[in-house]
């Protein structure tokens, strides 16, 4: 059957990227496309339509994701997440093509315009990820509900060994002192602010976030009650928090500030850090220069979202007159963590499509494939930064680190489950 003039451009599009391992594209002529060497497990996909063909073709980044939602690219064999990892794999030396860098080129241009996340902006963009239906993220997250990158120690940690590893490495990075006033700037669940009043026994906690569902857990959890003295929960956004202390922390909150307000980020932080204080932030991060929020991830999951190149944050601390203190480039445990969440959805799939439909199960499967495949394969890392205000309140050596984390406990407190 000879080739139409999508379908050849669709063979041109392939061959430049898969030379190794086995995939097969079947186009909605009917055509069969073969590439690679034929090592490693075949992936076989297909197309619906002529349509999908052509829009994967002009724009992957935005058009993938809602196709395969839409069932109209297809995994015949093998998973998405098979898919994606193939073809990120291959791509990795490969230059895109000049349409696509045209497109990134003005995506990455203008993401300072769209990543203007004023207070009420921020609120919706958090309400769309994070005030789903709470049983949701309790299909696939671990019992503390730690929804971002764990520490695994050793490549057979369960995920919640890791994310337990995770809490007493950052507690171990803020030196918390018994006395210590915490902030916790984006707390999700509150599992990582109760550790952190278990590690201040004499101190107090406050957590913030601008979810609804993730306060109304936090606030009723088993743990917050028994430190309902010491721990306390806010709706409120960082912007408006007045007041000191003595240890700051945010994890995974940093991609959802926004390119265009690093500056007010740290600006708010340094008003906040007492001057003898440590603050860490965990933020995913990316290992190359700035770029762009891919657009799908941008609509359908994390609206607002961005992930920064290490050269976009150090200036913005330092300008607010901080000082970095130390640095810690996690590379593939987003890709184990990503990997724990992925096995777990699958195998809750049904009570997910219970809880929404079809489609949105296969949205959620692309979110987790993706961003797993991009951590192993693309620039995707988590950065966690140490910052003071003075250069004497951090050890000389970073040898207690490993001495905090090997005093405390390796197994999750029931309480606080």
């Amino acid at each position: 059957m000879p080739l139409s003039f999508v379908d050849r451009i669709l063979r041109f599009a392939f061959s430049r990227i898969v030379t190794k391992g086995s995939l097969t594209v079947l186009t909605a002529s009917g055509v069969r496309l073969v590439f690679g060497d034929e090592t490693g497990d075949p992936v076989v996909v297909r197309f619906a339509d002529r349509s999908a063909q052509l829009l994967f073709l002009m724009d992957a980044d935005m058009q993938l994701g809602e196709l395969f939602m839409d069932e109209r690219f297809i995994v015949e064999q093998g998973t998405i997440y098979d898919f994606l990892c193939l073809v990120l794999r291959e791509a990795q030396n490969e230059t895109h093509p000049l349409p696509a860098r045209l497109i990134d080129s003005l995506r990455a241009r203008f993401r300072g315009f769209r990543q203007r996340n004023l207070p009420a902006r921020s609120k919706r963009n958090v309400a769309h990820h994070y005030d789903l239906d709470g049983r949701l993220y309790g299909l696939f997250l671990d019992t503390d509900r730690q929804y971002s990158c764990a520490y695994f120690e050793h490549p057979e940690q369960s995920l919640e060994e890791a994310q337990l590893a995770k809490k007493r490495h950052l507690a171990a990075k803020l030196l918390v002192q018994p006395d210590s006033r915490v902030l916790d700037i984006g707390c999700g669940w509150g599992g990582l602010a109760l550790h952190l009043a278990d590690e201040a026994p004499s101190g107090e906690v406050l957590g913030v976030t601008l979810s609804e569902e993730q306060l109304e857990f936090a606030r009723n959890r088993p743990g917050t009650k028994s430190h309902s003295n010491r721990v306390n929960f806010a709706l409120q956004d960082y912007r408006s928090l007045n007041g000191t202390f003595d240890r700051i922390v945010s994890v995974g909150m940093f991609e959802h500030v926004g390119a265009a307000s690093y500056g007010q980020f740290f600006r708010k932080c340094a008003e906040l850090l007492d001057e003898d204080g440590v603050m860490v932030l965990h933020t995913i991060g990316c290992s190359a220069v700035p770029g762009f929020t891919t657009p799908w991830l941008d609509k359908y999951i994390f609206p607002g979202g961005y992930i920064p190149s290490m050269s976009e944050i150090i200036p913005e601390i330092e300008k607010a007159g901080l000082m970095v203190t130390d640095v810690e480039i996690l590379r593939l445990h987003y890709a184990s963590t990503l990997s724990a969440w992925r096995e777990r959805f699958m195998a809750r799939w049904q009570d997910a499509a219970a809880l929404y439909d079809e489609r949105f199960c296969r949205m959620w499967e692309f979110y987790l494939a993706a961003a797993e495949s991009a951590f192993r394969y693309e620039d995707l890392v988590v950065f966690q930064f140490q910052i003071a205000k003075r250069n004497n309140v951090i050890p000389l050596t970073r040898t207690y680190i490993g001495e905090h984390e090997q005093s405390r406990p390796k197994v999750l407190h029931a309480a606080n489950a």
